[in-house]
């Protein structure tokens, strides 16, 4: 289970290395900020998300769940303004983000998980 949370961890900070090595708009200065941005993006989502979900119910419902990338683009958003060495410029560059590391972090989990 631990080894697991691990590497789930360190796969989060290998995709937010990618997406700000590939998406202009997104900065992180170091490897260590990338699992520092995974570290506080993880305990947002483990604290906010679900409420953050039950708050949103009717766009959620309405959207058939799209609209939770709305919401970790929020969390994404919160994890900017928390880390200093870790920037995106927009809104609209932090909905991309959180799309592209939900989707690195499914293709994640399924190859290993």
């Amino acid at each position: 289970m631990i080894i697991r949370l691990l590497l789930h961890w360190l796969l989060t900070a290998v995709s937010v290395t990618l997406i700000a090595k590939f998406l202009p708009g997104v900065r992180v200065t170091t490897f260590g900020t990338a699992l520092m941005v995974a570290a506080v993006y993880g305990i947002l989502h483990l604290l906010l998300f679900n409420i953050l979900a039950i708050i949103a119910f009717i766009p959620r419902f309405l959207t058939f769940g799209l609209f939770d990338l709305v919401i970790n683009a929020f969390l994404l958003f919160l994890t900017d303004k928390l880390i200093a060495d870790f920037k995106i410029d927009n809104f609209g560059i932090t909905l991309v983000t959180a799309v592209l590391l939900t989707i690195l972090n499914a293709i994640w989990h399924w190859i290993l998980f």
